[in-house]
């Protein structure tokens, strides 16, 4: 099989986790500076009993609270995503995740400060829990929003750089071309531009998350479905589910090899290896024409 030419999104996979690690580190690290020396400026300007030492320890360990957040923020939201068309449905969950993130970032703040003030043999205190905390949530809601709006935006455009699919919506007036519930081709929108792939192309699928990619020609293009809801919609005598995450084309199966634990892997022809659960394996079997 020829080598498949890498698009320019495909060559930015291996260095995508470093540069998102490294844009937030630089993102905190930029703003703990900044605030810094703004503080420090306010306290000279209004001559105020600090030490040039404490504005960088508060701003420092804010900052570092946050960032550890970061990560915990990227799980929720790919759980439960807030994209336009749910925003209402969303929001309370999101709400709710705004105090829970405040209150870690808090304690995690002031724990740093407290372990900074007792190496210069002084005593840290944060004041009265309630009123400072409902000080720092109003600071703190602000960040989340900002953080998962970053999140999405930065979502958003990937899926549009690798191809979004979706499915054909029916026309407003009169029939559709083709079955709406069991649809022959997908739509998929990329960089500006939309052009239509048939389902019969597709290679496998794998779940991930609140979507599944659809795996054509070397290339993934992520769907807004569960691997459930897909299911339904394609032709049985041509794809078949084999694990809870997968769902494999008849056509590009290569090989089955079974395993000693009762699962199977799934060889395809593109050179993909799939797992295959116990549970799919004898349908699998019995659907490409081996003894089950």
């Amino acid at each position: 099989m020829d080598p498949v030419a890498q698009t320019p999104f495909e060559r930015y996979k291996p260095w995508r986790r470093s540069f998102e690690v490294g844009f937030w580190v630089v993102t905190y690290l930029f703003s703990a500076i900044g605030n810094s020396l703004t503080v420090n400026m306010d306290v000279s300007r209004l001559a105020l009993d600090f030490a040039s030492w404490q504005p960088v320890a508060w701003e420092t360990s804010s900052a570092i609270a946050a960032l550890v957040l970061v990560p915990v923020v990227v799980w929720f939201t790919s759980r439960w995503p807030l994209h336009l068309d749910n925003w209402r449905r969303m929001l309370p969950a999101h709400l709710f995740a705004s105090v829970v993130w405040s209150m870690l970032h808090v304690i995690g703040m002031v724990a740093i400060r407290k372990a900074v003030y007792a190496t210069q043999g002084q005593h840290y205190d944060f004041g009265t829990w309630w009123w400072e905390f409902g000080y720092e949530y109003l600071k703190d809601i602000r960040s989340y929003a900002g953080v998962v709006g970053t999140i999405e935006v930065y979502r958003f455009v990937l899926r549009r750089w690798q191809g979004e699919a979706s499915l054909l919506d029916a026309p407003d007036n009169g029939p559709p071309v083709e079955s709406v519930e069991r649809p022959e081709r997908f739509l998929v929108r990329k960089l500006g531009r939309e052009f239509l792939v048939a389902a019969n192309d597709i290679e496998w699928m794998q779940a991930s998350g609140n979507y599944v990619n659809l795996r054509m020609r070397g290339h993934d293009y992520p769907l807004r479905s569960t691997i459930a809801g897909i299911e339904g919609k394609l032709d049985p005598e041509r794809f078949v589910r084999v694990h809870r995450s997968y769902i494999v084309n008849l056509d590009q199966v290569g090989s089955i090899e079974p395993l000693d634990t009762g699962d199977a892997r799934v060889h395809m022809k593109d050179g993909s290896n799939l797992p295959c659960s116990r549970t799919y394996r004898g349908g699998l079997r019995q659907r490409v024409g081996l003894d089950g």
